[in-house]
């Protein structure tokens, strides 16, 4: 990659972390942002370039969340800044839905492009992964004419009603705030780490699925069935082959929208466009944000012609869905995975990352708290069970927020997950060099050792 940096691309903690700075925001910070606003990490960011972040002390952390599988491109890239700057210097907002503007089109455009199949396409814009969701399916209802939408087990699809409804976890994103909307099912997900039958087979997962769906629902009855082709939040899980496929081919049988929720896996992030692409899966509309715009807001519904054209005129928008500002850096952004080939990037990050933790699995053997390493491209993770438990593979969540929080000290930010609260997601921005990254893994090597 020919990346010029603007920061200097090195870890450093000073012995007083978190610094003073810090310490005064967090005081502030407790007397007026609501107590249910969590932050996992207890300093406050300064600037941020690559895979770096600064904080207000003066320590300098690599970066191995992006923001949640946000800054893709890095927390400050140059064209994405470039295209801001300019946008802003004419307008910053008019309403698509009142004077629209090129930027709105050109997006759309862009991701009718890029995104999975070649039929016609259409796109609405919006502000947030959630947003996207909930509108994905506001689309299949109209469109079939039904009601019942399919999610599965260990999902995440965001904090609205409707899409906390859909999210499996109930700690902390649900708990104490039902009643839910209606007509939402859950279905077994293919979770081969955890089957209990270790050799079903992606199809076999997906028959289990079907039949849960045909028997307590009624494939008729069903307007859109909803799956993160890798799951986030329930712990980066990776269906086994042809478990997509299948499901796809069911909601084809059966008139019902399939909706891949792209959210966090989409934009290079797993070493394609799409993480749907690995098996070639086509969906009927495909759900974006996070690394769409390089830290701006924005989220989109792209998908066939014919189900977003059912939708009548003004029941799909919002006031600051598809913001001119946003428009513009994702043009930026999209533009820089493409010519950075951070798709390829992406796919150097894995085999890194694999083949390093692949050894230390190896070496502290099948009785090591290690239990899986799983993901594609930079969406990756490390499944943590508890030493001993090889066959019952008991998760270790105590171990797990252990380890993330020796990197912390040691200036390395990584994110948990995991619907049993033991898996460690890695994330890097796909701009991150060779040598930043793997000092980043040298720490978190040293903090597995270090527990195990």
């Amino acid at each position: 990659m020919d990346i010029q940096y603007r920061l200097e691309q090195k870890r450093k903690v000073l012995k007083d972390f978190p610094g003073p700075r810090s310490l005064e925001l967090t005081a502030r910070r407790a007397a007026a942002v609501a107590a249910g606003v969590a932050s996992s990490v207890p300093v406050y960011v300064a600037d941020a370039d690559g895979g770096i972040i600064h904080d207000v002390d003066g320590n300098s952390f690599i970066d191995l969340g992006s923001g949640i599988a946000v800054t893709t491109v890095g927390a400050s890239d140059a064209a994405v800044v470039g295209a801001v700057k300019e946008q802003v210097e004419h307008f910053t907002h008019t309403c698509f839905m009142v004077t629209p503007y090129e930027g709105y089109v050109a997006v759309a455009e862009k991701l009718n492009e890029l995104t999975p199949g070649h039929h016609a396409k259409r796109t609405v814009l919006f502000n947030s992964g959630a947003e996207a969701v909930e509108n994905a399916i506001k689309i299949a209802r109209v469109a079939t004419g039904r009601s019942a939408v399919v999610a599965f087990d260990h999902a995440y699809h965001g904090r609205t009603n409707l899409t906390m409804g859909l999210t499996a976890k109930a700690m902390p994103y649900k708990y104490g705030f039902g009643p839910f909307a209606s007509e939402i099912y859950r279905a077994p997900m293919s979770y081969p780490f955890r089957e209990e039958n270790a050799q079903i087979t992606g199809k076999e997962a997906a028959e289990r699925a079907i039949l849960t769906m045909s028997k307590q629902i009624g494939a008729d009855q069903i307007a859109a069935i909803v799956i993160e082709p890798i799951q986030g939040e329930g712990g980066f899980i990776v269906p086994a082959e042809g478990f997509l496929p299948r499901l796809a081919e069911f909601a084809k049988e059966n008139g019902i929208v399939f909706i891949a929720d792209e959210v966090q896996s989409g934009f290079a992030r797993t070493g394609e466009w799409f993480a749907v692409q690995h098996e070639g899966v086509v969906p009927d509309l495909i759900t974006t944000a996070k690394g769409i715009a390089g830290g701006m807001p924005l989220s989109a519904v792209t998908g066939r012609a014919e189900l977003l054209d059912a939708v009548h005129g003004g029941g799909l928008g919002g006031t600051y869905g598809g913001n001119p500002v946003a428009c513009a850096a994702a043009l930026a952004a999209i533009e820089t995975m493409d010519s950075q080939d951070l798709r390829g990037r992406a796919r150097e990050i894995e085999a890194t990352v694999k083949e390093r933790f692949g050894r230390l699995q190896a070496e502290l053997g099948e009785n090591g708290i290690i239990g899986e390493i799983r993901g594609r491209g930079a969406m990756l993770a490390l499944e943590f069970v508890k030493r001993g438990s090889a066959q019952a593979k008991e998760p270790d969540a105590a171990t797990t927020k252990a380890i993330a929080d020796y990197c912390l000290k040691e200036g390395v930010i990584i994110l948990t997950c995991g619907t049993y609260g033991n898996v460690i997601r890695l994330l890097p921005p796909l701009v991150i060099n060779d040598e930043l990254l793997n000092d980043g893994l040298d720490v978190l090597e040293a903090a597995i050792r270090a527990v195990a």
